[in-house]
């Protein structure tokens, strides 16, 4: 994905827009990789073969302590990365950058499993853990895997214009600007998975209506045990509370409303939110942004400043 998704999006931008994006993949010597899903990669040439660059995107890898390992990789980085006009760097090829010293003394960002060790392994780059993507003047990191896609749409943006972003990212039928930070997952994908008969329908209860009455007291009627037990599976099983819990997905709800055009005021009624301050306050907390500045970032592929 580090690099099938750069290629999806400038060879889209160039069928869908006047921009004429002339894409070439190289490796350091020119022979074929091969990802870790097992998928070989042809190279076009070796890093030393090309010449005329304007924009480099460097893949990560599985294991990004392997960039200090082979210092023959971060020398083609590093010299592709000095006749390019701008650089940008896919999940952990941030460290293939800082190891090559051209994150020092900028802000950078990485896959949220390796944010932590890249601020340790080269304290004079400014981590941002929680954003999809960070640019610092010529050189742009973005998270893990799909934010390929989003830092790449911000590049044909800045080439082409919101209009011919906008082209590509509905075409591969993705945001145009992801609202929130690497902490937006949806409340299914980051509640762990559960058979327990009593709290199993009960989440399932709760994410069929969340804008249902959850309070904790009609929770556990629902479950058939007490509000006290209740809480106690909450906690052993999901590693949250209800009340953590039934937010979250009400947030989910709200955001698939917003997508869907839906005003703050219906948004905020039909999640279950009930108020729009309420609304408001729980997209500062987890999302960091406000309804409307998420809506509006449908708009654009710039994160809101």
């Amino acid at each position: 994905m580090d690099v099938a998704a750069p290629l999806e999006v400038f060879t889209t931008a160039t069928a869908l827009t006047p921009g004429d994006y002339r894409v070439s993949l190289c490796t350091p010597d020119g022979g074929t990789v091969r990802s870790t899903a097992g998928l070989p990669i042809a190279a076009d040439a070796a890093a030393n073969d090309i010449r005329d660059i304007d924009t480099l995107v460097v893949a990560g890898i599985a294991d990004p302590s392997g960039f200090s390992r082979h210092p023959e990789w971060v020398r083609a980085v590093d010299r592709l990365a000095r006749r390019a006009g701008r650089t940008a760097a896919v999940c952990t090829g941030a460290f293939a950058l800082a190891e090559a010293g051209l994150l020092r003394g900028r802000r950078a960002t990485t896959h949220w499993e390796h944010a932590e060790a890249l601020a340790l392994r080269y304290p004079q780059t400014t981590v941002t853990a929680d954003a999809i993507y960070v640019r610092d003047g010529d050189i742009l990191t973005s998270a893990g895997v799909t934010a390929g896609i989003d830092v790449c749409l911000a590049m044909v943006e800045d080439d082409h214009g919101p209009h011919a972003a906008r082209a590509v990212a509905r075409d591969l039928v993705v945001f145009l600007q992801r609202p929130g930070g690497q902490s937006q997952f949806s409340a299914a994908s980051r509640t762990p998975p559960t058979s327990h008969p009593v709290l199993r329908p009960v989440l399932a209860r709760v994410a069929a209506d969340p804008g249902g009455d959850w309070g904790l007291d009609l929770l556990a009627a629902a479950a058939g045990v007490s509000p006290r037990h209740l809480s106690r599976l909450f906690r052993e099983q999901i590693g949250t509370t209800p009340a953590a819990h039934v937010e979250a997905v009400r947030l989910e709800a709200a955001r698939i409303l917003l997508e869907q055009g839906e005003s703050v005021t219906t948004t905020a009624r039909r999640s279950g939110m009930g108020s729009d301050e309420t609304l408001r306050r729980v997209f500062a907390r987890h999302l960091g942004t406000t309804p409307s500045a998420y809506a509006a970032r449908f708009l654009t592929s710039r994160p809101a400043s």
